[in-house]
């Protein structure tokens, strides 16, 4: 796929979700006329175990060690029902690992994610959450991109909501292939969430995988993202990103979103 297929692809999936955003945003008007219950309860999408419908376009460029990953994809999260959201990603890639620049796309991941409870203890809010990722990937190892192996990632965690408006939510998810390369990665991630005046936020992204294939390696990583609210539909931000320790997958990054909310 060349350059000017991909700009203009992607002109087109923004404008179509910026679209949507906004006609949602007219819609959200006329219901909150009719009582608070219609809303999303206010929830911010980069919690993962938020109750919302979004899709972010998003860019991160990382660099390991010399080479250098392009990841543009799409984030997005919608709620099939109370107790159930569906969250999906499509990334692609541009990247000279193999040694010359290639392009292609590297993975698609479908999340569901179930409530069994929610509620409050004390002062704090919380609710538990069970689900489970379906990752396919595209088989274009030898290109540099994706690591060739289709996987099953079943995942626990509680986000935690406190006084301060502070999320805590806690992780802990495994991942197994199925097919072609062997996985087997148990990944702890703790991510914590706050508001911040002007309709800002900040959030920490710590994520401690042990490779249990790779004598129990430990590619550690943390992403520390700045956004802002725009309009009740639409945010942006950006991220900053550091690999830790001898193991990691990376050593810095940057990147950038622009959230569609509805």
């Amino acid at each position: 796929m060349d350059k000017p297929t991909c700009l203009i692809i992607s002109l087109i999936i923004v404008t179509f979700f910026a679209s949507q955003a906004l006609a949602a945003e007219d819609t959200e008007k006329v219901l909150d006329i009719d009582g608070p219950e219609m809303a999303d309860k206010g929830e911010n999408a980069s919690n993962p175990l938020a109750k919302v419908k979004n899709t972010d376009v998003r860019w991160q460029y990382l660099d390991l060690d010399g080479a250098r990953v392009n990841d543009f994809f799409l984030d997005g999260a919608f709620m099939a029902n109370d107790k159930l959201k569906i969250k999906y990603e499509l990334h692609y890639w541009e990247t000279d690992l193999s040694g010359k620049s290639e392009k292609d796309f590297e993975s698609l991941v479908l999340k569901g994610i179930f409530f069994p409870k929610e509620g409050i203890r004390g002062a704090v809010k919380y609710r538990l959450a069970l689900g489970l990722d379906w990752i396919k990937d595209f088989n274009n190892r030898d290109k540099g991109i994706g690591l060739d192996s289709d996987q099953v990632g079943p995942f626990a965690g509680i986000a935690l909501g406190f006084p301060t408006n502070t999320m805590l939510i806690p992780l802990v998810q495994h991942f197994v292939s199925y097919s072609g390369e062997d996985i087997n990665t148990t990944a702890f991630r703790v991510i914590a969430l706050q508001p911040l005046p002007k309709k800002m936020w900040v959030k920490l992204d710590a994520k401690l995988p042990i490779d249990w294939e790779n004598d129990n390696e430990l590619p550690a990583s943390a992403e520390l993202q700045l956004g802002k609210t725009l309009t009740k539909n639409v945010g942006v931000y950006v991220d900053g990103l550091v690999g830790i320790g001898g193991d990691r997958l990376y050593d810095w990054g940057v990147g950038t979103g622009i959230r569609f909310k509805y």
